[in-house]
């Protein structure tokens, strides 16, 4: 497993946010990125999570008034698949994709298909 204190970890996750395209990053509002070391027990697999509610089922009338939407990135998790620091840096940026696509509506099947599994 590769090495990479919580600090620098922080780093590569608010870069491969800041990758994402103006055009969808515009459209992010009320979410709060984590990152936690240890995935939710009984998911030792997991290297992301996202909690709340997308964005092609809330209404406009409806949604007022709710804690924030929720993206949580794992790293020890993302540091004991990859071996090299060029693949966690992929990995961070597959994995906060595919956790934004969550919060978009995009169902884990196309994220997948996309290349975002």
């Amino acid at each position: 497993m590769i090495e990479i204190d919580a600090d620098h970890f922080e780093l590569l996750v608010e870069r491969a946010l800041e990758m994402i395209p103006d055009e969808l990053a515009s459209k992010i509002s009320n979410v709060a990125v984590l990152i936690e070391d240890e995935s939710p027990p009984g998911q030792p697999t997991l290297l992301g999570l996202y909690r709340g509610i997308p964005l092609t089922e809330r209404g406009a009338s409806s949604y007022g008034g709710v804690l924030p939407d929720s993206i949580t990135i794992y790293r020890l998790p993302i540091l004991a698949i990859c071996d090299s620091y060029e693949a966690v840096i992929a990995q961070v940026r597959i994995t906060v994709v595919h956790e934004v696509g969550h919060y978009f509506g995009i169902e884990e099947e196309r994220l997948h298909e996309l290349g975002y599994g």
